[in-house]
């Protein structure tokens, strides 16, 4: 089996699809690339068992097949070539991989592409287009909210509903939680289900940024993400998501309007000064001034500032981990949020001021008890 390829655009296409495998691999196979030769046509996979990608490009070839050829090697080599054609020629009985340059020959030993472990195929599947732009929208305003807790799988993942109202997108770590809603992309059929967050961070990456219609497929086992020359393909989370609804107060009757900005670099001084280990920073919010200030007893450090804003409400106080607070305000773009508030030991709930059309992104804060 012969083909040629131009080296930088298969290391291209080799770099978007590399994140899936892992260095710690239950199959040595796994740390191979499986190349499948079809009517002129390359398809290269990666998969880690839970996530699997694909992307295909044109090469000259005269003959069908397939074989399982190391990643890393392939990688490594590729990157240190100047743009060229290279000659893979693979002995198929012997799972022998040459690679010809116009300098040089790299020899290497593959593996036989029928041990490759099969890739799911979307069957029993429901359909729906979304922008990338907003599925890009979607998940850095969830992703970084889920939860690291091997013993809490349903939260390590992104929560997506999808129904006739629109597609609603939750992550949570039980101590801050997103909700992303889009209105524009619905499905008449109901379904929900959790995306596991390495196949959210692949996704990100291999986006384009524009409006390109991602093809989005979902069983009960898988969902299929189709864009371009890519696919990508993650087993779900099999776990009952917690009653997200349940948390978020609906009657908080102090709202504070404030420029995002200003209040993130207020946060990001004063935090310097917070306990490392709760990192609490207090809001003090009375009349049309808010007083953010921390401390750390252990080493007396100490710090606040006054803020001007917009406040309807009563006084409050309220202390909020910073290092949250610092996450929440980085994602949203918006010039300015709104938060509002209940009571000091009830979570805080943050807005864009200004929603983007068709679109909503709610941000929820728990409290922390504040230092005596």
């Amino acid at each position: 089996m012969k083909f040629i390829a131009s080296t930088s655009s298969l290391l291209k296409h080799l770099q978007i699809i590399s994140g899936v495998i892992s260095t710690n691999n239950v199959l040595p196979i796994l740390e191979d690339f499986l190349f499948v030769i079809k009517e002129g046509k390359l398809t290269v996979f990666s998969t880690d068992l839970e996530t699997s990608m694909s992307t295909s490009i044109d090469v000259e070839a005269k003959e069908d097949g397939h074989i399982a050829i190391p990643a890393k090697i392939l990688i490594e080599t590729l990157k240190t070539l100047p743009e060229q054609p290279i000659t893979f020629s693979m002995d198929l009985s012997t799972n022998a991989v040459e690679l010809t340059s116009s300098n040089g020959k790299y020899k290497l030993v593959g593996e036989n592409g029928d041990d490759y472990p099969k890739i799911p195929v979307a069957e029993d599947v429901n359909d729906i287009q979304i922008p990338a732009t907003i599925l890009n929208g979607a998940i850095n305003n969830t992703i970084f909210a889920t939860s690291n807790d091997e013993l809490k799988p349903a939260m390590a993942g992104v929560y997506v509903q999808i129904d006739d109202s629109g597609s609603t997108f939750v992550a949570t770590d039980a101590h801050k939680l997103v909700r992303f809603k889009h209105t524009q992309t619905k499905s008449s059929q109901a379904s929900s289900f959790i995306l596991p967050k390495k196949a959210l961070n692949l996704l990100k990456t291999a986006l384009p940024e524009d409006d390109t219609a991602i093809s989005v497929s979902y069983n009960n086992a898988n969902a299929f993400f189709t864009f371009g020359d890519i696919n990508l393909i993650c087993r779900l989370i099999d776990a009952r998501y917690p009653d997200y609804k349940a948390v978020i107060p609906t009657d908080n009757p102090n709202h504070l309007n404030i420029s995002r900005k200003e209040f993130l670099n207020t946060i990001k001084r004063i935090s310097i000064y917070s306990n490392k280990t709760t990192h609490q920073v207090l809001l003090k919010i009375s009349g049309s001034e808010l007083q953010i200030s921390a401390k750390d007893l252990d080493f007396s450090n100490e710090a606040n500032e006054r803020l001007t804003c917009q406040y309807e409400g009563s006084d409050i106080e309220i202390g909020f981990n910073a290092k949250f607070l610092v996450e929440m305000l980085s994602v949203l773009d918006s010039n300015e949020i709104r938060l509002e508030l209940s009571a000091p030991t009830r979570a805080g709930v943050i807005f864009p001021a200004e929603q983007t059309e068709n679109q909503e992104i709610l941000m929820l804060i728990m409290p922390v008890m504040l230092n005596a």
